[in-house]
């Protein structure tokens, strides 16, 4: 199912995304280093000839040499595009780059996509087969009904790698574990269910298969295609995969068949099952309406005639999401972990089984604040939130156990809590909590200011805000010249979107006697407040925010980052107690530094410093961490001493008396608090890992690291960060990209920051 199928975007949004900084969405990247010539020498000749030698000898070992054992084909003929249907090897390339990112996003599994020129069957199969030396495992997508079926078999009677067709079984895993819950929500037991199917593609027969081997009897699954009822005896439109599940039934029509049912599961098309029918199933209908991107019935529509009903579709913007991101991930880590030689159906069994059991566990406190709400386990929470991260340690370790129970495991694992420990530790904690922030501002809509709306750059973020949902943009800018570069952006009504214009905006008399009484004893006469007022974006953009227009903001493409401070500060004041600061983040693949303050205060004291610390270690909770400070200094405990290590002393001082809860060093060197070999010198150090909070001891070296890091990592830093301030308000580096600017606009209108 698709992972966000309510989004909305324009073709030239989408088109940029794939085209901008580099075309496509994977790039290689050595995992040693390649600097000197004697790297080079080990990375190929001579060196490569030792582990060419070895594996040559024990074939085994590859998995300790290579990639291999880490390493997923995504292969397909783009013969079934998702719902586009028959499209060619080539215009399946950027979905199956698309699902290599997935992989590594979710699971940290390194992924290479293929595309075969071919709708061969037994070519296909050939060529895959010849490719097993180079990969760990094989995930077959978007190959058409009924090949798919002769393709995956044959390449898992050929292959001794985990071979996975996942549009057919990523849908049945998941929905299998929404059957699994409704069903026991509902008192049912999966032997005595009544279920009917309509759809008899690749994903329907897989589910139904599943089901099948979950203990559903046979005669009680009646399966629907286009013709209607597959019954015994039916002779149009049949072939061996569907005859397999005829049974003997009087009904004809899928009309018919839902009668009495206990279950549809739907893998059809729009609109294909009838609220009038609906009425007709058996109390506490289980309805799943996976047709994409629209469902064979809506929950409202479903609910309007069945309040009692429990549904799950393929979209995000209803409950109970199948989403087969859920799955896939997830079960190849625990099969390439184990180095299974398959994915059978106990593996399935067991991935279904564990998402099951995910669902029905209390939401641990941080994911339900990532989140924005407490998910409980229920009629509109059936399936875990795609985004949950401890699918990652659940699923895997079932998978993985289930192949080691099976003997289809070459690498037994054995000692589990370790294993998952790992698995824990593979992924980033700070890409969940992003991606759940954008979930749940999509859920409360919020009103952001975009200050500087006739830039381009801005404006591509305003527009991607409001497509994607996350809320309205406020647009400051000169409405016709907005208008007509939302035009120029491919916008169809430049007149939807709502434009504040300084010159002509009926506020204008509301904000100057706002802002007049702020500053009249400042040195400022009426006129010059109204001139700010009617002439400086920040200002007329801050009003906006300071008298309810918006509820967060955002600026810093024209003009400096102090100077657009000291414009908001103008009208905003920081949160009473608190001293406003930025926050850098660099995010890693399994690890978040965050670094303050970087932007605001160029010599802070021991009680700013002490306070940074505290607030900053609060944003790296709410980032799904547990802080770590280091207090840095060119001194590591005194060594060497200089005048400006005392504030530091005296802000780690502060914290002795306050106990706030989470560790803390100081004063040390950046490799001291990064490095565990030179930290090990310290036996002393408070720290009981490398620090992933970072407090700088003034301005010209925390905006200099900030900055550096940006030009060196590109894409894995974030920020700055603006905190502490009465309302949020962000202010982006003159450099930055659209989708930075809606990175810091969702953090935003989130609450995660500021």
């Amino acid at each position: 199912m698709s992972e966000e199928s309510n989004v909305r975007f324009t073709e030239r949004e989408a088109l940029f995304y794939h085209n901008t900084i580099r075309p496509g969405k994977i790039e290689i990247i050595a995992s040693k280093p390649m600097a000197t010539q004697r790297d080079l020498s080990l990375a190929y000749s001579p060196g490569v000839a030792v582990p060419v030698r070895a594996i040559a000898e024990d074939p085994a070992t590859a998995y300790d040499y290579t990639a291999k054992g880490n390493l997923v084909a995504v292969i397909s003929n783009g013969t079934a595009i998702l719902g586009l249907g028959n499209l060619g090897a080539l215009a399946s390339k950027p979905v199956m780059e698309g699902k290599a990112v997935l992989f590594k996003r979710f699971a940290d599994v390194d992924s290479i996509d293929l595309e075969l020129d071919t709708e061969d069957p037994q070519a296909f199969i050939d060529a895959v087969a010849l490719l097993e030396p180079s990969f760990g495992g094989i995930n077959l997508e978007d190959i058409k009904a009924p090949e798919c079926f002769i393709i995956e078999q044959a390449l898992r009677e050929r292959l001794k790698i985990p071979v996975m067709h996942d549009d057919q079984h990523g849908t049945a895993i998941i929905s299998a574990a929404g059957l699994l819950n409704a069903c026991h929500l509902t008192g049912r037991e999966l032997r005595d269910v009544k279920v009917v199917v309509n759809g008899a593609g690749a994903a329907a027969i897989a589910c139904t298969e599943l089901i099948k081997a979950m203990g559903v009897r046979h005669d009680n699954v009646i399966m629907c295609d286009r013709s209607g009822v597959i019954y015994r005896g039916r002779e149009d439109g049949m072939d061996q995969w569907k005859s397999a599940h005829a049974v003997d039934t009087p009904s004809r029509t899928l009309e018919e068949a839902v009668v009495g049912a206990d279950i549809f599961l739907g893998l059809s098309a729009a609109g294909a099952l009838k609220p009038e029918w609906v009425k007709k199933m058996a109390p506490q209908p289980i309805i799943f309406a996976m047709a994409n991107p629209d469902p064979e019935i809506t929950p409202p529509e479903a609910k309007a005639v069945r309040p009692d009903a429990i549904i799950a579709t393929g979209r995000s913007d209803y409950p109970n999401q199948v989403n087969n991101v859920l799955g896939f991930p997830f079960i190849f880590r625990g099969a390439l972990d184990v180095r299974a030689t398959a994915i059978n159906e106990e593996m399935k069994i067991a991935a279904a089984q564990a998402i099951a059991a995910l669902a029905r566990e209390q939401v641990p406190e941080e994911v339900a604040a990532a989140y924005g709400k407490n998910h409980t386990f229920g009629v509109d929470y059936i399936i875990p939130a795609p985004f949950d991260p401890r699918l990652m340690e659940v699923v895997s370790s079932a998978v993985a156990k289930a192949a080691m129970d099976t003997g289809v495991a070459q690498k037994p694992i054995e000692d589990f809590e370790a294993y998952r420990l790992s698995l824990k530790a593979r992924l980033n904690p700070t890409t969940s909590v992003l991606t759940s922030v954008y979930a749940q501002v999509r859920e409360t809509p919020k009103r952001v200011v975009f200050a500087e709306a006739e830039n381009e750059v801005v404006l591509r973020a305003a527009i991607q805000f409001r497509d994607f949902g996350y809320g309205t943009p406020v647009l400051v800018g000169r409405t016709e010249a907005v208008r007509a570069k939302l035009a120029e952006l491919g916008v169809g009504n430049p007149d939807s979107y709502e434009i504040h214009n300084s010159n002509v905006s009926p506020l204008v008399p509301e904000m100057v006697a706002f802002l007049y009484e702020r500053m009249q004893r400042r040195g400022f006469l009426e006129r010059d407040v109204r001139r700010m007022v009617n002439q400086n974006r920040n200002v007329f953009a801050s009003l906006l925010l300071a008298l309810g227009h918006g509820d967060a903001m955002i600026s810093g493409l024209t003009r400096t980052f102090s100077q657009t401070m000291r414009e908001v500060r103008r009208v905003l004041d920081p949160k009473p107690g608190h001293v406003p600061f930025g926050v850098h983040l660099m995010v890693a693949k399994n690890y978040t530094v965050f670094l303050a303050d970087t932007t605001v205060n160029e010599r802070p004291t021991a009680q700013e410093l002490a306070h940074i610390a505290v607030e900053t270690a609060a944003v790296a909770r709410r980032m799904g961490h547990d802080p770590r400070v280091a207090f840095l200094s060119f001194s590591t405990f005194g060594n060497p001493m200089g005048r400006w290590v005392e504030p530091i002393r005296e802000a780690v001082a502060l914290l002795d008396a306050m106990d706030p809860g989470f560790e803390y060093e100081g004063d040390i060197a950046p490799d001291a608090a990064l490095n565990p070999k030179v930290m090990a010198n310290y036996p002393f150090c408070r720290l009981s890992g490398p620090a992933n909070v970072l407090i700088m001891p003034g301005l010209q070296s925390a905006n200099i690291s900030a900055k550096l890091l940006r030009e060196l990592a590109g894409n894995a830093v974030i920020g700055p960060m603006l905190i502490g301030m009465d309302k949020p308000v962000q202010i982006a580096p003159m450099t930055a990209l659209a989708p930075d600017i809606l990175t810091l606009a969702v953090l935003a209108a989130g609450g995660v920051v500021g």
